[in-house]
């Protein structure tokens, strides 16, 4: 989107209400929850029937048996059949990713019309076995005799049945991603009272935002569930200081439950196109898709894991001509209340910006009146791959209620990646 002709559009989005995983969503595999969110989106906008010039939907943790889940998810609609879709996945800015795609296609011609987003569900887990028991399923596969089958399984013993569960953790240095934050926010120096004190204001906002009804058009009813199952507006700070530390359960351990975002089921989606595709399904542009810009650190090597979304919005700042003054909101995922903290405090670093980022001087202050205004991942929960999605969706409806408004996002992932996007008022 670097030239001012022909820009790219959020047109709308839908998402399901996210749930804690093994509770609502416990018995609904990802398809159905992806098709929910889609089917949103199709009644909303009046889409059935109608060519969607291509979808792009991801997952985390998808299956084998899934292959084809964006093409399977569409047909599962009343999409016109011949709509094509595509699997995408980016971590945790899967979402976003799928938002870019589109949004690219969309600004140089080659469709008009397209729907991005994502779906995770922990309840619906793709359960593998041992690479060894692997192996032998295949030899028996291919025995003709049964001498040969006999040998297949000969000596494999009971551990290789055990089941491969998937994991979360970095494989290069096997620790999980809270594990990675501890450190991070012991660098940075957070303490455990800043974290519950960010998640805190999560909830508020997000249970504030729901109250109000601004969420009423943008979380469709799903299996009973029309609000986020994992929202406590009734929380204080006492109750959050009571939970003990999750991924360093010494003294020094500081993020808990409480304040890191839950495993969470749910599926959201964006309507994405140019003018001519707006036109052609009759919508009204919420929000102009400014720039996307994504970014990685060598966490390896200490790097922080979650640090790559401030090389990521530096680099959409200084090529779009922009400072922290110039936006109105600041939609930040908190994978976890300490990542996002860590995450401002180098933006105000003058050491950091000047050797990491190579300024001559910081990106400054995100005013905190500006951030996650109506709630965040903490609050209303982070189904890996729907995240991106839902924070789009959420900052198109905030900065089209008036006025010229701009946001910005910003996304952490596995892998020590980051990816960050401007969207403008129309």
């Amino acid at each position: 989107m670097k030239t001012n002709s022909n820009p790219v559009y959020i047109l709308g989005s839908s998402r399901t209400a996210f749930a804690k995983s093994q509770t609502t969503y416990a018995d609904v595999t990802r398809k159905e929850l992806m098709t929910a969110a889609l089917n949103g989106l199709v009644e909303t906008f009046q889409l059935s029937g109608k060519l969607i010039d291509d979808t792009a939907l991801g997952a985390v943790m998808n299956s084998s048996a899934d292959f084809n889940l964006a093409r399977e998810v569409v047909l599962s609609t009343s999409l016109h059949p011949h709509s094509p879709a595509y699997n995408v996945q980016r971590a945790c800015g899967t979402g976003l990713e799928t938002v870019w795609q589109i949004g690219l296609k969309a600004h140089v011609g080659a469709i008009d019309i397209g729907i991005a987003g994502g779906v995770d569900t922990n309840s619906d887990l793709p359960i593998e076995v041992s690479p060894r028991f692997q192996k032998a399923l295949l030899e028996l596969n291919k025995a003709k005799t049964f001498g040969q089958r006999v040998s297949a399984l000969v000596g494999i013993g009971l551990s290789p049945f055990r089941p491969a569960v998937p994991s979360v953790n970095e494989p290069r240095t096997l620790m999980s991603m809270g594990q990675h934050c501890e450190l991070m926010v012991k660098e940075w120096k957070i303490s455990r009272h800043e974290q519950d004190e960010f998640a805190l204001a999560s909830h508020r906002n997000g249970s504030k935002a729901y109250d109000s009804g601004f969420y009423d058009d943008l979380v469709v009813e799903f299996q009973g569930l029309k609000r986020d199952g994992t929202l406590r507006g009734d929380t204080t700070l006492e109750k959050l200081a009571q939970l003990k530390p999750v991924f360093d359960p010494s003294s020094a351990g500081t993020l808990t439950a409480g304040n890191s975002s839950p495993l969470t089921d749910g599926a959201a989606c964006v309507l994405v196109g140019n003018a001519k595709g707006a036109e052609k399904v009759a919508a009204k542009p919420l929000a102009r898709l400014v720039d996307v810009q994504v970014a990685a650190v060598n966490f390896v090597k200490g790097e922080g894991l979650l640090m790559a979304p401030t090389k990521a919005i530096s680099q959409l700042l200084m090529r779009n001509k922009l400072t922290t003054a110039d936006f109105d909101y600041f939609e930040l995922h908190e994978a976890f209340a300490g990542q996002v903290l860590c995450n401002l405090k180098a933006l105000e670093d003058a050491k950091y910006c000047r050797e990491v980022l190579g300024l001559s001087a910081p990106i400054g202050v995100l005013p905190r009146g500006k951030i996650n205004q109506v709630g965040s991942s903490v609050s209303l929960g982070h189904p890996f791959a729907a995240t991106g999605a839902r924070i789009t969706g959420t900052l198109a409806k905030l900065v089209s209620a008036g006025g010229n408004k701009r946001g910005l996002i910003s996304i952490c992932t596995a892998g020590g990646m980051g990816i960050a996007a401007i969207l403008e008022s129309v």
